[in-house]
C-alpha cells in the first residue's frame, strides 16, 4: 500500500509517496532491488526506536531518512552499498529509504 508523507526538513515540506512495508518487507528493505525500478520504502514503527540499518546486497546509493512522530527529520544519511551499520543520531518512529535514481532525483535534491 502506498502512503503520502509530508516530511519536514529545514523549514520545508517535502512530499513523498512511499510503499508502506509489512513485517517481511521490513527485513528485506531495498536488498536485491534494481536501481531504476526500486521504490521509496516507508518503515513505520509503533514505538520510538534507535533503528540501525545495513546496505548488504543493495548495489546502489540511497538516502536513509529517519523521522519523528510528526514526520520531521531526525537524521538523514546517504548510504553506500555494502555498509555494515548505519545508525541515526537519535531514536525515531519512521524510516524512509529513498533510492538515488532518475525517478527520485527531484526528491533527493530537496534533501541537499
Amino acid at each position: 500500500m502506498k502512503k503520502e508523507l509530508l516530511i519536514g526538513y529545514k523549514n520545508k515540506k517535502i512530499k513523498v509517496t512511499a510503499k508502506d512495508c509489512n513485517f517481511f518487507r521490513k527485513g528485506i528493505g531495498l536488498m536485491f532491488s534494481r536501481k531504476e525500478k526500486a521504490e521509496i520504502l516507508l518503515f513505520d514503527f509503533k514505538l520510538k526506536q534507535n533503528i540501525s540499518i545495513h546496505s548488504f546486497f543493495v548495489f546502489y546509493d540511497f538516502l536513509a531518512v529517519w523521522l519523528d512522530k510528526k514526520n520531521k527529520v531526525v537524521d538523514i544519511k546517504r548510504v553506500k552499498p555494502f555498509r555494515f551499520c548505519v545508525s541515526p543520531k537519535q531514536a525515531c518512529f519512521k524510516l524512509v529509504e529513498i533510492p538515488i535514481n532518475r525517478k527520485n532525483r527531484k526528491i533527493v535534491a530537496k534533501f541537499s
